[in-house]
């Protein structure tokens, strides 16, 4: 029998507070602490979220963070992460955390895996030892990671499969999702505190998108997944997508992009009704000389950085901004120095999570049409340069 929950700490619960046109900002109440909405997810990908410390990542303004499960089960290990005291006890982050259920990673393991009804039979990437990954042992793994949202076991397959081949793996990620609903719900005392998102399937067609959405709402959900997108497609093909698929999902549940993105796609996905994201895009761009600003993207490499001694964006609030300027970002760049890595990542961070605040607060004030359109004017001076 599951433990009762502490009196006033819910399990799962999802508010909407405002609405401007699709785009809505409210709050997810978790026994961990609360996750405002629209947010945005640094990812955490092997209990990390690199070239930063955990508490330089709530700092930024982060809520949550995501880890991986492929990697996670691959090294350190589930069960090792459940006898160290789990994942948040093991990378010092006491906020929620939102695990994937790995089946992005296997699926993109194209040469190495074997997909049948059962699950996925793959080879290690880092060693070449098998493994299977089901719904079931991917429940299994979340829970040994101490997930608090747990994401069900599903197939991605590219936008630019043939449509058949893309209702069949839709078809099978619906069967998965029920597979992965009922071994999530014989996880005793986590399933009774944690939650589970299911994901919707399909690629552009709104068809399969529809089908896959009722198959989700027969089964159940604590929130939905957006699966799928940001694999190719572009963003016209995108927003496209996202004009139809979140209103196919519950109102009463949190809606989630997966892997996306550029700021600018943030933007037009909260435009259209989407109220989480994660990317591994701010991350790996400040390890590679990238920061985003309220003025665009700005290439750190460029020589036209080099006597600037202007800060990267007076517009952020962040430390990197506070007191470096652009030709010591650009000095460390080209030195190759990882304070260069460290300080970008923390500045492209911290912008992602500014943008999200400032998102939250012109849909409150509904002014989010404004917003948007004073965004992408400002966003587009600086180019990349």
């Amino acid at each position: 029998m599951a433990s009762e929950l502490p009196a006033g700490r819910p399990r799962f619960r999802f508010t909407v507070s405002a609405t401007d046109g699709k785009a809505r900002t409210g709050s997810i109440a978790m026994r961990r602490g609360t996750i405002r909405t629209p947010a945005f997810m640094p990812v955490g990908t092997a209990a990390t979220v690199k070239a930063m410390k955990p508490e330089a990542v709530r700092a930024t303004g982060a809520d949550i963070i995501l880890g991986n499960t492929y990697h996670l089960m691959l090294r350190p290990g589930a069960e090792r992460m459940a006898r160290l005291g789990g994942l948040h006890r093991f990378m010092h982050w006491d906020r929620p955390i939102l695990t994937d259920s790995g089946g992005y990673q296997v699926m993109s393991l194209s040469d190495l895996r074997k997909l049948t009804e059962a699950g996925v039979e793959f080879r290690s990437h880092i060693d070449g030892s098998k493994h299977m990954l089901s719904p079931e042992r991917s429940m299994e793994i979340q829970r040994l990671l101490g997930s608090d949202i747990v994401m069900a076991f599903d197939e991605c397959p590219r936008a630019d499969r043939p449509l058949a081949e893309i209702e069949a793996s839709m078809e099978l990620s619906m069967r998965w999702a029920q597979r992965s609903r009922d071994a999530f719900d014989a996880g005793g005392d986590h399933a009774a505190g944690s939650a589970l998102f299911g994901i919707q399937q399909g690629a552009l067609d709104e068809g399969l998108r529809a089908r896959s959405a009722e198959a989700l709402r027969a089964i159940g959900f604590d929130g939905y997944a957006i699966g799928g997108l940001a694999v190719g497609e572009g963003q016209e093909a995108m927003f496209a997508t996202l004009d139809f698929a979140p209103a196919m999902l519950p109102e009463d549940a949190p809606r989630y992009l997966m892997g996306v993105g550029k700021p600018d796609d943030l933007v037009g996905a909260v435009e259209r009704g989407v109220d989480m994201f994660d990317c591994v895009l701010p991350t790996r761009s400040g390890r590679n000389g990238q920061a985003f600003t309220w003025g665009g993207p700005v290439n750190l490499r460029n020589a036209r950085h080099a006597e600037d001694l202007s800060p990267l964006d007076p517009r952020c609030t962040c430390p990197t901004c506070a007191t470096y300027s652009r030709a010591y970002l650009h000095h460390l760049t080209k030195s190759g120095e990882m304070l260069g890595a460290m300080l970008l990542t923390e500045h492209n961070l911290s912008f992602y999570q500014q943008l999200m605040q400032a998102m939250r607060d012109a849909i409150a004030a509904g002014s989010f049409t404004q917003f948007a359109a004073t965004f992408r004017s400002d966003y587009g001076l600086a180019g990349t340069a």
